[in-house]
């Protein structure tokens, strides 16, 4: 075994030229697989986690109902007891209490419906940094009266920081809900339906306003991995299941994982056409370096070498070839996706408009999961191996006369 390997390497290189370009056309094909499943991965993933950030967490929980109906009434008391208990499972990075409802929000005669938040202001800037996005004022505290406000409803409004809005709406249990805070800063948002509709109180003024002392609508639980989340919600499960309800992202977001799974659909698809046009263009390169072998292989079998050694040696040869044009490939591959994944790329015009339709923010992340790589370039390299029957066939089907005459 071993001098057949010997022989097959270095046949391989007794020609450098063919060898290169026959490992050069791998090394492209899984640099191009890589780069199209990257992006794609990238952008699920980048829409994940921005959503969940956003609007949901990883994993909710809240009272049973409450998910149907979006009723105060079926707001759940949230209690240290049951904030220690979540907060023991090592997998759950974050619990962030949010008080949610509908209101009006008014300034003189311009009036306009907003989803009004109430939140820990320290808890919700680690999970939104939400500091970050302020452009004017000052960030809430624990015990804040005021209200920060969107840029895009702030404009709608006429409004800027000082000013006083007035809310008005439904607390718990049809209590009306109404006062005239003053706004202490302005967020601004890259998404529109955030930017043009999104106020925050803090969470103890929130309840206060709602009438609702010691309530939350939800809790947002946050994981390091998302690979982590059938563990942690079976855990949740275990111990609250029969008090609240315990909803993962994919529940809670089911427009989100049919987004994915048709645009996955149809990137297979293209990715079939692109492996399609690899598998030829690698066939192509094998063939011809057959057909520039044709004399050598008669010359071979005419002093005596055994065609089913021959036809060993010219698979070996190919899986050579094909090894190392994947991992070439991977090399090339990694810093390449690692900078796109540090530094994705920013769209615009009219697909950055399209993103933003979709409540996403318009870049293009790469994903560097050690998975896309091996997938991609196994899919590669076993496509190049399949080629290997081309040669063994010539081979077999060879008469070293004619073939010397070549």
């Amino acid at each position: 075994m071993k001098l057949y390997l010997q022989l097959a390497w270095r046949n391989l290189w007794r020609n450098k030229r063919r060898t290169l370009i026959a490992t050069t056309s791998i090394h492209f094909a899984v640099v191009l697989a890589l780069i199209t499943r990257s992006m794609q991965h990238g952008y699920y993933d980048y829409m994940i986690d921005s959503a969940v950030r956003l609007y949901t967490g990883y994993i909710q929980i809240h009272s049973k109902g409450y998910w149907e109906n979006r009723s105060l009434d079926e707001s759940l008391i949230l209690t240290e007891a049951m904030c220690n208990k979540i907060k023991s499972f090592p997998k759950i990075t974050t619990v962030t209490p949010r008080f949610e409802s509908y209101s009006l929000i008014s300034f003189k005669n311009a009036t306009k419906i907003s989803p009004v938040f109430g939140i820990d202001p320290i808890l919700e800037d680690s999970l939104m940094q939400l500091k970050k996005k302020m452009i004017k004022g000052e960030y809430l505290s624990h015990n804040s009266e005021g209200i920060l406000i969107a840029e895009g409803l702030a404009n709608i409004l006429k409004v800027d920081v000082g000013d006083s809005v007035v809310i008005y709406g439904q607390g718990y249990h049809g209590v009306t809900a109404a006062a005239q805070i003053p706004i202490q800063g302005i967020i601004k948002f890259i998404l529109p339906a955030l930017n043009n509709a999104t106020v925050y109180l803090s969470l103890p003024y929130a309840q206060w306003l709602y009438s609702a002392p010691d309530r939350v609508t939800s809790l947002s639980l946050m994981i390091d991995n998302i690979r982590d989340l059938e563990e942690t919600k079976t855990f949740l499960s275990e111990n609250f299941q029969d008090e609240y309800e315990i909803m993962d992202w994919a529940e809670l977001m089911p427009e989100l994982v049919q987004g994915i799974e048709v645009d996955n659909a149809s990137g297979i698809i293209m990715l079939f056409i692109l492996y399609v046009v690899i598998g030829f263009g690698i066939f192509g390169t094998v063939m011809t370096m057959t057909a520039e072998r044709i004399k050598e292989f008669g010359i071979l079998i005419s002093v005596g070498m055994k065609k089913q050694k021959l036809m060993f040696v010219a698979a070996l040869e190919t899986l050579f070839v094909s090894f190392i044009g994947a991992l070439l490939g991977i090399l090339v591959s990694i810093p390449l996706l690692y900078y796109f994944h540090i530094n994705p790329i920013y769209l615009s015009g009219e697909m950055a408009e399209a993103i933003l339709a979709f409540g996403f923010e318009p870049i293009l992340p790469f994903s560097v999961k050690p998975g896309i790589f091996f997938a991609q370039a196994s899919v590669v390299f076993f496509i190049a191996l399949f080629t290997a029957i081309y040669p063994v066939t010539v081979i077999r089907k060879l008469e070293p006369v004619r073939a010397m005459r070549k």
